[in-house]
């Protein structure tokens, strides 16, 4: 039993790194890994954001900012090059998120990390925002949209320091940050075109070397997925206790606006609750 036991943890764990080798670039835990590499990384950043000589002096992956009283960041990939700019590359599945913000909170977390006791503001060090999604999250069938501020009805630039720029896999302009993004939808090892990235690829994916960075990925993953899902397990606990404390008030007669605020939820969802609750007593 024992030995039957050991063959089958040795086989869950080629079965888990077999499916990591089929991830590619824009899975946020597969590209932490792989940029986590000073070379690959510094291919990427020097083509997002059109600094040629740019050097990568420090990069961390899945860097977390805590602060006592807000919510944590955690940034895919933070790196450092050789003039102190800071560089937070995050890849981004979702459309439902309000993105302008997100990066807003980012920055303004790092901000905060990066300013210490003492400095003056002036020493706050450039910042390089670079948002990826699988999709064209603007909609104006553009691979890149840079952000860019300035003062209203004049052509003062306003210049803070912060640097956001969305790029998108979903529109292919020709040019190479679109065939960057082309290689990050496939991740093939075979292909050699994207320099130290592609090494890097070829590496996780082929050689003896990256079998221990494929078997991290796949932990990673399952690791991942196991918090998504307790995450996931106690908002739904949470959401049905509220549903059940909003009926209670119901029955005792309380306004469906007062209950909404009662359990800080909209009234649209409580009236639905309300509903189908008198639905299922008929």
């Amino acid at each position: 039993m024992e030995e039957e036991k050991s063959i089958s943890v040795i086989r869950k764990k080629e079965h888990l790194v077999e499916e990591a080798r089929k991830f590619n670039l824009l899975s946020n835990v597969f590209m932490s890994v792989a940029l986590d590499d000073k070379a690959a990384c510094q291919h990427v950043i020097r083509i997002l954001t059109g600094i040629p000589d740019l050097v990568v002096k420090e990069v961390r992956s899945q860097y977390r900012i805590s602060k006592v009283t807000s919510h944590d960041a955690v940034l895919d990939i933070l790196a450092e090059d050789g003039k102190g700019r800071l560089h937070n590359l995050e890849i981004q599945r979702k459309d439902t998120v309000d993105h302008a913000r997100r990066s807003r909170f980012y920055a303004a977390m790092i901000d905060s990390e990066y300013l210490m006791k003492g400095q003056e503001y002036s020493d706050l060090p450039e910042v390089y925002m670079i948002y990826i999604s699988e999709t064209d999250l603007w909609k104006a069938g553009r691979t890149v949209y840079e952000a860019q501020k300035a003062f209203k009805d004049t052509d003062i630039l306003y210049e803070d320091g912060v640097h956001i720029i969305y790029v998108n896999a979903a529109v292919d302009d020709g040019s190479e940050i679109a065939k960057l993004m082309n290689y990050f939808k496939t991740a093939d090892p075979a292909d050699q075109s994207q320099g130290d990235l592609s090494k890097r690829i070829h590496l996780m994916k082929c050689e003896e070397g990256g079998y221990d960075l494929m078997c991290e990925v796949s932990e990673r993953i399952y690791n991942e997925g196991k918090i998504e899902g307790k995450i996931e397990g106690k908002r739904e606990g949470k959401l049905e206790g509220k549903r059940e404390t909003a009926l209670n008030l119901a029955e005792m007669g309380m306004p469906v606006e007062s209950i909404a605020k009662a359990v800080k939820e909209g009234v649209g969802l409580v009236q639905q609750w309300i509903s189908g609750a008198n639905a299922a007593r008929q």
